[in-house]
């Protein structure tokens, strides 16, 4: 019996006849925002006896394998003299009189898989195909036509079968070591921890159930291992295709990285890819598409089918090492080639957008597939603000004043969309009268229609700069815009509209209060989301904000360490912001406390940048001749080589005492591992509110109004996640030992006190 090898005809064609260079830094969007409402607008010209989106399929033995291709095609269009013809429609925000009949194989390639799944099935010896493409700007619309005899579609089809055989069979291959491997794959520890194996059960029962879990797993359970180890198991049984490891930091993602890297030590053989931003690892000192400024994109389409099979063939952790050196060996884009190789891929690390953002997400992950894909959620807790991030957009008024400046006299059109945009602005400020902020329920229906103007304005003056020397405001303004529209385009009564207003700028923003909604809508037809963090406390908080349903699960593991290991004390200080400077003192001498007569590493953590600053100052006042004391400051503008450098001045044996200081929230209180002697001490200063303004406010203000906590919802709950992420970073293993010291009196109130683990009370 053949191997059988499923795919679509989209796929299928692209991998054959994709060639030539990576876009340029440019890349036209309208084809995608207006390509359906083309497609429509050429389907309601159809006659009564034609047909739109007919799902068409054939098998093609080749070697030991059995492909099955399938797919819709747009049209099937019954001509007078009864013969059919193939109609396959394509959008284009190019000038279509520059669309010539060869320009795009791949569009004739899919038209003729086409018609030759619809002649062999219905046995027509000969077929019409057409393209049709459509200028979703001007509407127009031109056409080509060809025709075939089924014998010409059979050795057409076959020879692209062909062409993608050796892929099909090394991924064979692959699968049938794969899960070789995974059957005899046993747990990589001696044992399982204290809470350990019912986290493995959880997700192993959730991911055969196709439901979702939220999982509060402590500190030092172990709750890589605990995810990926019952989803790699149940990808031997054949319940999963691929896992999506997701994450918010490059720490944790190196987490899964190392977890996976031993289980390969164990024996399994399994496909795993990171991908890693595009500003990280480019090659190129600026980032920059065109083939005339990388020599990466130039011809990319070309090498990179020769570049995947290389390197799956010869790799299994492919990190961004491996990626940039097979990257530099075929001569193609390392961020592209990430991408390519994740649709591949048995396992994909990479950040939570590729998933749930509508901007950037993996846009060839289809619906078969995603039903047999699971997503394992990283630090879970993060996902709600960078949510509200990823469903959010903003304007400025200067962008469009800028632009209808410096277009006037050399380009009409975009001078008058950025003009019409700026005139919203203008009248945005005169209504406004004295007041700073506006804030509205309602879609700003006037704007989002002068924007998409805009875009369409500005699509075609980039479109027209083959030189490349685009004008980056433009370029930035169009992404701006384009975001500003498909989120306009999710609007609903979980958004808001608010506007700042200052003597110098108007900027206004699309905010999302609520985005349960649109994570649950992004990660539709997924078998399993299982969310996983140290810190989802409250839990009914995260299950609402995260979109959980009536039928996920909720678990929550206790500590697996001693009480014994961990020393708290609580210090009640006024920490507000009106009395930080009048207690800065006492804060520092608090903290000289601790310190005293125990040397070690310590690092305290602070809800902002200028208190910690304030803190820091008074504090190295005090210590200024302490020869034995090292003090390190965090900044916002740390490089990755400082960050690391910061981090490695935590060792374990180095005599005298180290203080660090650092803000909750940041990249030093989540994720990184401080094991033994290397920390000694944690103190947090506050309780990790969040700053008193306007976006929080509004979230406040919103969830009073739909019966919550509004205050609890905006600040408390954000605020004393980061509280326990940051003391968190103390006791990593079962044989640590630290002192935690929380530095606030609202840690003595029971709303407060009730958020703490039990280990802390």
């Amino acid at each position: 019996m053949k191997d059988q090898v499923k795919i679509a005809v989209r796929p299928l064609v692209e991998y054959a006849f994709r060639s030539g260079d990576l876009d340029s830094g440019f890349r036209t969007g309208t084809a995608l925002t207006e390509g359906t409402k083309a497609h429509q607008q050429v389907q309601k010209s159809y006659g009564e006896a034609d047909q739109k989106e007919v799902y068409l399929a054939a098998e093609i033995p080749f070697g030991d394998l059995l492909f099955v291709i399938e797919g819709r095609c747009d049209g099937l269009l019954v001509m007078e003299d009864g013969s059919v013809m193939i109609d396959e429609i394509k959008s284009s925000s190019g000038d279509i009189p520059q669309v010539v009949e060869e320009s795009y194989p791949v569009h004739w390639a899919q038209a003729k898989c086409y018609a030759y799944m619809y002649a062999r099935e219905h046995e027509v010896k000969r077929m019409k195909v057409q393209l049709t493409y459509v200028q979703v700007i001007t509407g127009e619309q031109q056409r080509f036509q060809q025709e075939a005899d089924l014998a010409e579609l059979e050795a057409f089809v076959n020879e692209i079968v062909e062409q993608y055989a050796p892929y099909a069979q090394m991924l064979r291959d692959h699968q049938m070591a794969r899960d070789k491997s995974i059957s005899e794959l046993d747990f990589p520890f001696a044992s399982y921890r204290d809470g350990q194996r019912k986290l493995a059960g959880a997700v192993y029962k959730v991911i055969s159930e196709g439901v979702h879990l939220f999982a509060k797993a402590p500190t030092g359970i172990g709750k890589t291992i605990s995810t990926t180890f019952p989803a790699v198991k149940a990808m031997g049984e054949g319940r999963l295709e691929r896992i999506f490891y997701l994450t918010a930091k490059t720490i944790t993602r190196t987490a899964a990285e190392d977890t996976f890297s031993l289980l390969q030590v164990k024996g399994l053989h399994l496909h795993v890819v990171t991908i890693t931003a595009k500003e990280k690892i480019c090659p190129q000192d600026q980032v920059s598409c065109r083939k005339e400024d990388c020599p990466f994109a130039d011809g990319y389409y070309d090498r990179i089918n020769g570049a995947v099979l290389d390197i799956l063939a010869n790799e299994t952790l492919i990190g961004r090492k491996k990626i940039v050196e097979y990257a530099y060996k075929h001569r193609v884009c390392p961020f592209e080639f990430s991408l390519d190789l994740a649709y591949a891929a048995d396992v994909v690390i990479c950040d939570y957008n590729y998933i749930f953002d509508p901007r950037v997400s993996l846009k060839r992950i289809f619906a078969e597939s995603k039903s047999r894909t699971a997503l394992l959620i990283d630090e879970a807790h993060n996902l709600v603000d960078r949510a509200r991030e990823m469903y959010s957009a903003s304007l400025n008024k200067g962008d469009f004043l800028s632009l209808q400046r410096e277009y006037k006299g050399l380009n009409a059109e975009v001078h008058q969309a950025a003009k019409a945009v700026n005139g919203f602005f203008i009248q945005l400020r005169k209504d406004a009268m004295d007041r700073k902020e506006l804030v509205s329920r309602q879609a700003p229906a006037q704007l989002v229609e002068s924007v998409e103007h805009f875009i369409l304005a500005a699509e075609q003056e980039l479109s027209l700069r083959q030189d490349g020397v685009q004008g980056q405001l433009l370029l930035q303004t169009y992404f701006a815009a384009q975001s500003f529209v498909r989120i306009s385009k999710l609007y609903d009564e979980r958004f808001v509209t608010y506007a700042e207003i200052s003597s110098r700028e108007v900027s206004i923003k699309l905010f999302c209060l609520d985005p349960s909604h649109l994570l649950r809508e992004m990660g539709k037809g997924y078998c399993s989301h299982i969310y996983f963090s140290a810190t989802l406390t409250p839990m009914s908080y995260y299950r609402d904000m995260l979109g959980a349903r009536e039928q996920d699960y909720t678990l929550s593991l206790p500590s697996p360490f001693h009480r014994e290991q961990l020393e708290v004390q609580i210090k009640p200080l006024s920490t507000r912001y009106h009395d930080r400077e009048g207690t800065k003192l006492q804060v520092a001498e608090l903290l000289r406390q601790m310190m005293e007569g125990h040397r070690g590493n310590y690092l305290f953590f602070f809800p902002s940048y200028a208190y910690m600053n304030l803190v820091y100052e008074a504090f190295t006042e005090v210590f200024a001749n302490q020869a034995e004391l090292r003090i390190l400051l965090q900044r916002g503008d740390m490089t990755e080589e400082e960050r690391e450098g910061f981090l490695a001045a935590f060792e374990a044996d180095h005599e005298g005492t180290l203080a660090g200081f650092a803000v909750m929230g940041g990249i030093f209180s989540e994720g990184i591992d401080l094991v033994g002697d290397r920390l000694t001490g944690v103190a947090i200063i506050g309780v990790g509110l969040p700053q008193i303004g306007l976006e929080r406010n509004i979230i406040r203000d919103y969830f009073h109004a739909g019966g919550k906590n509004g205050f609890d919802y905006a600040y408390v709950y954000p605020g004393m996640n980061k509280v326990l992420q940051a003391g968190g970073r103390l006791i990593r293993t079962e044989t640590d030992h630290g002192r935690l010291l929380l530095i606030d009196d609202r840690y003595l109130q029971p709303h407060y006190a009730g958020l703490l683990p039990e280990e802390w009370r």
